[in-house]
C-alpha cells in the first residue's frame, strides 16, 4: 500500500469503535492517560510502520514492542503533543518531520491506561535517533502485513478485570502484541472498511 493509498482510504473512513472498545468506553474509571504516534513512512512505494522494542529495565512492558509514546504529562497541549513529545524524546523524531492525519478512538488496557493512537505521516525518510532509557531497537514492518488477517491471531485472557481478547501479529522475529497489537488492529480494520 502507497501512501496516497493509506491516506486516501484513512479519510474517506468513518471512524468506528471496535466491540472491545465499546465495553471499555461504557465503563467509566480513573485511568492514566497516554498517548502513541503510529509513525508510516514510504520506502520503496510501499508504507512502512515504525515500531520500537522497549528497554528491558523498564518499569511497564519491557522488551515489548509498541509506537513511541507515554503518559500525558501536564505542560502537554493535547494528545496530539503528548505523542510527538515523546517520539522527540525516545527516537528523535521532529514534530516538524510530520503530517498529523488523525486520530483512531482511545484503547484502554486492562492495566489501567487510556492510549489515544495519534497518525502521522513523515515527509521524509528521517534519521532516528534511540534513547537507550527507554528503547532498545527501532524497526519497521510494511503496513500491508497488518492488512492481511491470516496474519492475526488473538487469544482470550481471564484477568481481575474480566475476560479480554489479547491480539498478536507476530512479524519475522518480532512478537507484536497486546495493545499494540490491538491498535494496529483496529488502524487496519478502519482502512478495510473504506470501499474503493
Amino acid at each position: 500500500m502507497t501512501k496516497y493509498e493509506f491516506l486516501q482510504r484513512f479519510k474517506m473512513s468513518q471512524l468506528s469503535k471496535s466491540t472491545i472498545q465499546e465495553l471499555l468506553l461504557a465503563q467509566p474509571k480513573k485511568l492514566t492517560q497516554s498517548a502513541v504516534l503510529i509513525v508510516l513512512f514510504e520506502e520503496n512505494n510501499q508504507l512502512q510502520v515504525l515500531l520500537t522494542r522497549r528497554a528491558e529495565h523498564l518499569k511497564h512492558h519491557p522488551g515489548q514492542i509498541s509506537f513511541p509514546g507515554g503518559k500525558v504529562e501536564a505542560d502537554d497541549i493535547n494528545h496530539i503533543g503528548t505523542a510527538l513529545r515523546e517520539a522527540n524524546e525516545e527516537v528523535g523524531l521532529q514534530a516538524g518531520d510530520c503530517e498529523i492525519i488523525g486520530q483512531l478512538h482511545p484503547y484502554q488496557t486492562i492495566s489501567g491506561f487510556s492510549i489515544t493512537p495519534v497518525v502521522a505521516i513523515l515527509k521524509t525518510t528521517p534519521e532516528f535517533f534511540i534513547d537507550e532509557n527507554e528503547v532498545s531497537e527501532i524497526f519497521h514492518v510494511p503496513f500491508q502485513h497488518f492488512l492481511h488477517s491470516k496474519k492475526h491471531y488473538s487469544i482470550q485472557v481471564s484477568h481481575k478485570t474480566g475476560n479480554h481478547k489479547v491480539h498478536f501479529m507476530p512479524y519475522k522475529s518480532y512478537n507484536i502484541w497486546g495493545a499494540t497489537a490491538a491498535i494496529l488492529n483496529d488502524l487496519s480494520l478502519h482502512i478495510k472498511n473504506t470501499s474503493t
